[in-house]
């Protein structure tokens, strides 16, 4: 079992920057890939980033390539997600996951274990 808590989120204007974090309890976040997803109201849960298990691999939505940057810290199990030059439109709920055998897929399916969310709110 992995219990996975967000925190970080908040309220910025656009053009300003956030830091969210994922601290993850359980054995297997060495081997897990981790990924960051979210869900704006009326929207389905999208992909945001994920990083592979020892980070040597990172994937991004095109929404975020450039602004956003996926990191781990294996010894503190925790993950961070940096966004940067934030817009209106990153509005969301934003969640970690994890996926316990260490694939590098962007589907959601593939992530066992998600954590409660974390609002980020971007004003104009």
């Amino acid at each position: 079992q992995v219990l996975l808590v967000e925190s970080g989120g908040g309220l910025v204007q656009a053009g300003g920057s956030l830091r969210l974090s994922c601290a993850a309890s359980g054995r297997t976040f060495n081997t897990s890939t981790m990924g960051w997803f979210r869900q704006a109201p009326g929207r389905e849960r999208d992909f945001v980033s994920l990083i592979t298990p020892n980070g040597g691999r990172t994937s991004y939505a095109d929404s975020v390539k450039g602004r956003f940057t996926i990191s781990r810290d294996n010894a503190k199990n925790t993950v961070f997600l940096q966004m940067n030059i934030l817009k209106p439109e990153d509005t969301a709920v934003y969640y970690c996951a994890a996926d316990p055998r260490g694939y590098s897929s962007r589907q959601s399916g593939w992530f066992d274990y998600w954590g409660q969310g974390t609002q980020v709110t971007v004003s104009p």
